[in-house]
C-alpha cells in the first residue's frame, strides 16, 4: 500500500526499498541536487541538468531537454536492469514527466518511490537569484509550484508511486534521513539448510509423515493436533504454496505450517489456491471451484479467530523468496531470472500462475508455457503448481508438486544436498480433471530424482540437450570460489570451433584442467626458474605448508572411468558400450574407443583392487593424471622438429666450427663467431639429450604409463577440500594395484618458513632436473586455499634449466637471450590460471550435484575459451 507522509518538519526517516526508482520532485531551487548528493551515491543519482550538459554542453539549455531525458531514461533502464537503486534528480512537477518514470519502474518490476521537497517559494526564488547560471525569474518558480500543489492534491499514490514522502519546509529537508529497506522477498541472509516441500493440498497426514522422514519433531496441542515441527539440526522447511484445497484436512495443514512459520522453523510462499482463499475469506466474489468448496466447508468447523489468522497469514505471504545469497529462489509456479528479487503485479502473477499461452487444453485447463526449458539463471528455482509424476531437473529448476492429492506422492528436496525425499499418498483424495500418471520408486540418487513415470505418455526432457546460445557471445559465469568470470565473444568463437570439431561428446567433459602459472623469474642470472621463488610467493601469502610434486614429462590427461556399463548408462546415457573417456586439455580423446576401453578396464580393475569404489561409494571416478610418453602429436613434434636441431648439432655446426678454426689460424678475426658456434654445438647437444628423455616407442597400451596425482570427483563428491597427501596416497594405491600400467608421483612436503625444509626441497629439485628432468609443481598442501588476497594459486611450476631448452630453444641460456627472457610478464598468466581453476571447480560442483548438462558444460567450455587469450604459450 502507498503511504503519503505529510507530517511536521521534525526529523524523520524516509524508507526507500533497496531496489527502487526514486523520483525527486520539487521546483527549481528546492535543493533536490543537494539532497540527492547527501543521501545517495554519486552514480545512483541521474540529474536532468547533467544530461543536458552531456548532449548540449550547457546544463541550462532548455532546448536540449527532450534529448537529455532520453539519455537519462536510457541510463536509468540499464541500472534497473542490473538491479541497482536509481534516483532521478529533475523537477518532475508535471504529471506526464512522472508518468514516464512510473512506467519505467513497472517495465523493470521495481517500486517507484516519490520524495517531494515542498520548500517555500521565496526560498527557491532567492536560491535561483544567487546562482549566476540561472537566468529565469520568479514566474518560473511560481508556475512550477502551482503544478506541484496540483500534483499533491491529486495524490501521487494514485499515479502509481508505491511510497510517497513529502518534506514540507527547509527544516524537514535538512533533517530527513534515508533508510534503505530490504524488499519483502529478500532473504539472502537465510543460508539454510532447507527442506523445500511441494504442494500439500490439505494432505495433513502425508505432510506429517514427510516431516518425520526429514527428521522434524512435531509439537502437538492439547487436542493432539500438530501445531509446530522443528528439526534438531536447525534445518528449515520451505513450502512452495498450495497448502489448501482438494485434500481432507486443509485447516490441519494450515495450523501446522502457520505454527512452524511463527516459530521460525519454516518459510512459505503463496500458491494460487491461497490467493483465492484470501479473497473468499474477505467476502469478495470468487468462483468456488477446484477444491475451494471443500476448504471452506472444513473451515466452518473452526473458530472465527482461526479464520482471521488464516486470512492474515495467507495475505502476508510474499510472492517469492530469494535465499542463500541469491543462489536459491522459491516461487509457487516458478520464476524466470528477470523477475528474481523484483516486486510488481506482473512478478506476483507469474509466481502464482506461471506463464500461460492463453489457450486451454482438451480438459479445459490453461496451457502453460514451459518457462523452465529456457531458464539459464544462476539461481536454483524450486516450485510446484503443475503436478508431475516425478521431480526432474530442468535447467537448474525443479517442480516439486508430485500430485499427492491425486494419489501421487508428497515430495521434498533437501538443500543444498539435493536429495529427494518422498512419501506416497494414502489414497486418491481428489479426482483430477486431467488424468494424473502414477510413478514408481526406482532409485535414490542425490540431485537426480527418485521416481520414474509408469505410463507410456510421460515426456522427458533430453538430458543431453545443449543449445548454441549457451556458449556463443560474451558470457559472464558466476563461480563459487572466484566470483564472476567473463568470457569474451571472440574467445568463445574459437572454443566453439575446437569443441564442435574435435572434442568428445560433452557428456564426458565434466572438467578441463586449468593452465598453470610458473614461479616468478629466478634471481639467479643463470636460471629462469628456481624453487625459492615459489616458496617465497606462498610464504608471503601466508601459506606455510606446501607439497612439491614431481612433474612428469607427459601429456596432461583427464580420465573419467565408470564402475561398469550400467553406471555409464545411468549417469552419462552412454548406450554405445563406452564406460568413460581419457582426454586432453582441449577435450580430445587420446585414443580410439577400443584402446580407450582397454585403458579404462585396467584403471577400473586397479580401483577395485585398491578398494576405492567401495570406500568412496562411487559409480565413477574422475582423475587428474599425466599420460606418458608425450602424446602422439607431441612425439611427432619431438621427432621431426626437435630432432632436426639435434641433427644440426651432429653435422652442420661441428663442420662450421672446424672451418672457423682454420680461418683463425690464417689470421682472420673470427674468434667471436667461433666461440658462439661452439656454444651452439654444446647447446644443441644438450637439447638433443633433453628431448630424448621424453620420447619412446609405444604399441597399443605397451609403453603407455599413467601417473595419477589427484582424484577430482566422484558421482557423490568433489575433493578439492582434501589435502594433497590424501590425493597422492589414493594415487599410490592405484599404482600399487596396477604397477605395469601406472606409476607413482614422487613428492616432498615443505615448510615455507623453515630454511632447512626449503633447502631440502631445493636439493630434491636439483636431483630431479640434473639429468634434464622437467622439474616439480609446488602446491598448497591443503589443496583449495584462500589468502587475504583471495584464492591462492593451486600450483606453481618450477621447470629445470635443461628442460626449458625444449620450450625456449637450445640457445636460450645465452646471456642476451636470458636477459630478454627474464623480462617475461607473468601477471596475465597468473590471472588466467586462477580463473580457469575456479571454473573447473565450478564444473565439478555442478556435475556432482546432478545439474543439467548445459550447466556443467558452461564452465568447461569457458575454460577452453580462456585458453585462446593472448598469453605467451611458453610460460
Amino acid at each position: 500500500m502507498a503511504a503519503e507522509n505529510t507530517g511536521t518538519p521534525s526529523p524523520r526517516e524516509l524508507a526507500v526499498p533497496e531496489l527502487s526508482l526514486v523520483v525527486l520532485i520539487g521546483v527549481t531551487g528546492s535543493g533536490k541536487s543537494t539532497f540527492a548528493a547527501r543521501h545517495f551515491g554519486a552514480f545512483e543519482v541521474l540529474s536532468s541538468d547533467f544530461c543536458r550538459g552531456l548532449v548540449a554542453d550547457d546544463e541550462n539549455d532548455q532546448s536540449a531537454t527532450k534529448a537529455a531525458f532520453e539519455v537519462l531514461n536510457f541510463i536509468a533502464a540499464k541500472r534497473l536492469t542490473a538491479g541497482r537503486l536509481t534516483v532521478v534528480d529533475a523537477t518532475n512537477v508535471q504529471r506526464d514527466a512522472r508518468k514516464q518514470l512510473v512506467e519505467l519502474a513497472r517495465a523493470h518490476d521495481v517500486l517507484p518511490v516519490a520524495i517531494v521537497l515542498d520548500v517555500p517559494e521565496a526560498v527557491c526564488v532567492q536560491r535561483n537569484a544567487d546562482r549566476p547560471d540561472r537566468e529565469f525569474g520568479a514566474d518560473v518558480v511560481r508556475r512550477q509550484r502551482d503544478q506541484l500543489r496540483r500534483s499533491l492534491r491529486g495524490g501521487l499514490s494514485k499515479e502509481g508511486f508505491r511510497r510517497v514522502h513529502v518534506l514540507r519546509g527547509t527544516e524537514a529537508v535538512e533533517t530527513a534521513r534515508i533508510v534503505r529497506e530490504k524488499l519483502l522477498n529478500d532473504f539472502r541472509h537465510e543460508t539454510g539448510p532447507f527442506d523445500v516441500i511441494g504442494d500439500v493440498h490439505g494432505c495433513r497426514a502425508e505432510l506429517e509423515q514427510l516431516l518425520g522422514e526429514l527428521g522434524y519433531i512435531a509439537t502437538r496441542d492439547d487436542q493432539g493436533r500438530p501445531v509446530d515441527a522443528a528439526h534438531p539440526e536447525g534445518r528449515k522447511a520451505v513450502f512452495v504454496g498450495d497448502l489448501v484445497d482438494r485434500g481432507p484436512d486443509s485447516p490441519g495443514v494450515l495450523r501446522l505450517v502457520m505454527g512452524m512459520v511463527r516459530a521460525g522453523h519454516a518459510m512459505a510462499v503463496p500458491g494460487n489456491h491461497e490467493s483465492k482463499l484470501v479473497r473468499a475469506l474477505q467476502g469478495r466474489k470468487v468462483q468456488v471451484s477446484h477444491g475451494l468448496a471443500e476448504t471452506l466447508q472444513q473451515l466452518d468447523g473452526e473458530k472465527a479467530d482461526f479464520h482471521k489468522q488464516v486470512e492474515q497469514f495467507c495475505y502476508d505471504l510474499v510472492s517469492h523468496l530469494v535465499l542463500d545469497g541469491g543462489r536459491l529462489v522459491i516461487a509457487h509456479a516458478g520464476l524466470k531470472e528477470a523477475y528474481h528479487g523484483r516486486a510488481s503485479a506482473r512478478v506476483r502473477s507469474f509466481a502464482l500462475y506461471g506463464d500461460t499461452t492463453g489457450e486451454t487444453d482438451e480438459f479445459g485447463l490453461p496451457v502453460r508455457y514451459p518457462w523452465a526449458n529456457d531458464y539459464r539463471g544462476h539461481a536454483m528455482v524450486l516450485y510446484g503448481h503443475t503436478p508431475t509424476p516425478e521431480p526432474e531437473w530442468v535447467n537448474n529448476t525443479m517442480c516439486l508438486d508430485t500430485g499427492c492429492v491425486f494419489g501421487g506422492t508428497l515430495t521434498a528436496l533437501r538443500y543444498p544436498e539435493k536429495d529427494i525425499v518422498s512419501v506416497p499418498a494414502q489414497q486418491v483424495w481428489y479426482e483430477p480433471a486431467k488424468p494424473f500418471p502414477t510413478a514408481t520408486v526406482v532409485t535414490t540418487d542425490a540431485g537426480r530424482g527418485t521416481r520414474q513415470a509408469a505410463h507410456a505418455g510421460a515426456v522427458r526432457r533430453d538430458p543431453d540437450l545443449l543449445d548454441l546460445t549457451d556458449v556463443v557471445g560474451k558470457r559472464v559465469i558466476e563461480t563459487a570460489h572466484h566470483g564472476r568470470v567473463t568470457i569474451r565473444e571472440e574467445n568463445a568463437a574459437g572454443a566453439l570451433e575446437v569443441m564442435s570439431r574435435f572434442a568428445l561428446h560433452p557428456r564426458w567433459l565434466l572438467y578441463l584442467p586449468p593452465t598453470m602459472a610458473p614461479c616468478a623469474t629466478s634471481q639467479d642470472p643463470n636460471l629462469l626458474e628456481h624453487p625459492r621463488e615459489a616458496f617465497d610467493a606462498y610464504r608471503h601469502g601466508g601459506v606455510t605448508r606446501l607439497t612439491c610434486q614431481e612433474k612428469h614429462m607427459g601429456s596432461r590427461a583427464i580420465m573419467l572411468v565408470c564402475r561398469d556399463q550400467h553406471s555409464a548408462r545411468r549417469h552419462f546415457n552412454a548406450d554405445d558400450g563406452a564406460t568413460g573417456a581419457v582426454y586432453t586439455r582441449t577435450g580430445r580423446s587420446f585414443f580410439g574407443q577400443e584402446l580407450t576401453e582397454q585403458l579404462l578396464t585396467g584403471v577400473r580393475a586397479a580401483a577395485d583392487t585398491a578398494g576405492l569404489w567401495a570406500e568412496l561409494d562411487a559409480d565413477w571416478l574422475l582423475l587428474d593424471c599425466e599420460l606418458l610418453p608425450w602424446s602422439a602429436k607431441a612425439a611427432e613434434l619431438l621427432q621431426h622438429q626437435y630432432a632436426a636441431t639435434g641433427a644440426a648439432a651432429r653435422s652442420t655446426l661441428p663442420a662450421g666450427v672446424a672451418l672457423l678454426e682454420q680461418a683463425s689460424q690464417r689470421g682472420v678475426d673470427v674468434d667471436g663467431l667461433r666461440d658462439r658456434t661452439r656454444a651452439r654445438v654444446r647447446n644443441a647437444e644438450a637439447f638433443t639429450a633433453a628431448y630424448r628423455r621424453y620420447h619412446w616407442p609405444t604399441q597399443g597400451l605397451e609403453g603407455i604409463r599413467l601417473a595419477p596425482f589427484q582424484l577430482l570427483a566422484t558421482n557423490r563428491h568433489t575433493y578439492e577440500e582434501r589435502d594433497h597427501g590424501w590425493h597422492l596416497d589414493a594415487a599410490d594405491r592405484l599404482a600399487e594395484a596396477a604397477p605395469d600400467l601406472m606409476q607413482r608421483t614422487r613428492r616432498i612436503t615443505v615448510d615455507s618458513t623453515d630454511p632447512d625444509s626449503t633447502a631440502a626441497a631445493v636439493a630434491w629439485w636439483d636431483d630431479l632436473t640434473a639429468g634434464g628432468g622437467e622439474g616439480m609443481v609446488v602446491k598448497p598442501h591443503a589443496n583449495l586455499t584462500r589468502t587475504r588476497r583471495g584464492l591462492a594459486q593451486p600450483g606453481l611450476k618450477v621447470r629445470g634449466r635443461e628442460y626449458l631448452r625444449l620450450i625456449y630453444g637450445p640457445d636460450y641460456t645465452e646471456t642476451a637471450n636470458m636477459d630478454r627472457l627474464r623480462q617475461r610478464n607473468l601477471g596475465h598468466k597468473r590471472s588466467l590460471a586462477l580463473r580457469e581453476y575456479a571454473l573447473g571447480l565450478e564444473a565439478l560442483a555442478r556435475a556432482t550435484a546432478g545439474e543439467p548438462l548445459w550447466r556443467v558444460h558452461e564452465p568447461v567450455f569457458a575454460i577452453l575459451a580462456l585458453e585462446s587469450e593472448p598469453v605467451d604459450p611458453r610460460l
